[in-house]
């Protein structure tokens, strides 16, 4: 069994936000899919085979292949991924969005199946298909994990220009993008910032200032210049990206020749961010990817 009963909450609302996406904007749009769910919505076009049927098949040999190389828990997130997806993509075939935009129906695509498949990532589970044999060739082979996945996707897109056509293809191209960028949103989360380090004589000026104008925390760094061997503080500040610009202005009117750099920080946590945003409590923390 899985360790915190939440995960099995978060992969089975994932596999049905993502079977939902697949019905109700790729398939009543005949737009295609990467992975093994795109094999499967290939054969539906051609042969009429059911997607969550096919999808369920085409996993059960990776399944036990997995079972006996990578443990008990990552199969069976894996599992009730494969399973979620397969029950829910036939549960949810009667919503159907057609519209004459294939653009529209792509980026719409890609936002909801980017959803369902980042809340079953951020679990740590997998909807089985091209994960488990990017992971076994991994294994085997040393091979990365991100090369195989992208070639797998390649040689499907690449069935679908020859089966459906090309305009086909590229719209579900930008399905794929979109869900991409939308899965890292829902791992990485929506509490992303900025980080600021900045070099200079006048440090604790703008300690103080950014401090009372913004009552945002800042830590002191020790350095030494590669070239001078001259030692200073470094000051290093986490901010929301809409301060961003205020710190400049700081930094600016306290010390115009500063030297700083403005980092993307995802997922901060602590107080003054997740917290609630009590100004006496903003002193946080980050974890930086």
């Amino acid at each position: 069994m899985l360790k915190n009963p939440m995960q099995w909450i978060m992969i089975v609302l994932g596999s049905l936000i993502y079977s939902i996406g697949l019905n109700a904007f790729l398939i009543s749009n005949h737009l295609a899919e990467g992975g093994f769910v795109g094999i499967s919505v290939l054969l539906l076009y051609v042969f009429h085979l059911p997607v969550g049927a096919t999808f369920f098949i085409l996993n059960i040999p990776l399944l036990v292949l997995a079972w006996r190389m990578f443990g008990r828990e990552f199969v069976l997130k894996t599992a009730l991924g494969v399973v979620g997806v397969s029950v829910f993509s036939e549960l949810t075939k009667a919503i159907q969005v057609p519209t004459h935009d294939q653009l529209l129906a792509a980026l719409y695509a890609g936002v909801v199946t980017g959803i369902g498949l980042g809340l079953i990532f951020r679990t740590g589970g997998t909807t089985g298909g091209a994960d488990i044999i990017a992971r076994i060739l991994r294994h085997y082979r040393g091979m990365a994990m991100g090369k195989t996945l992208f070639s797998i996707d390649v040689i499907v897109i690449c069935v679908v220009i020859i089966v459906i056509g090309k305009q086909v293809a590229m719209y579900s191209l930008v399905a794929l993008f979109v869900s991409s960028r939308v899965i890292d949103f829902v791992i990485e989360g929506a509490q992303n910032g900025k980080a600021l380090t900045i070099i200079s004589d006048k440090h604790m000026e703008i300690v103080k200032e950014v401090h009372e104008q913004l009552e945002r925390g800042t830590t002191l760094l020790q350095a030494t210049g590669g070239y001078t061997g001259n030692e200073r503080q470094v000051v290093y500040c986490v901010v929301g990206r809409e301060e961003v610009v205020r710190v400049q202005r700081i930094v600016h009117e306290v010390d115009p020749t500063a030297f700083v750099t403005i980092s993307n920080v995802h997922e901060i946590a602590g107080e003054g961010f997740t917290f609630g945003d009590d100004p006496r409590r903003r002193r946080g923390f980050l974890r930086s990817r």
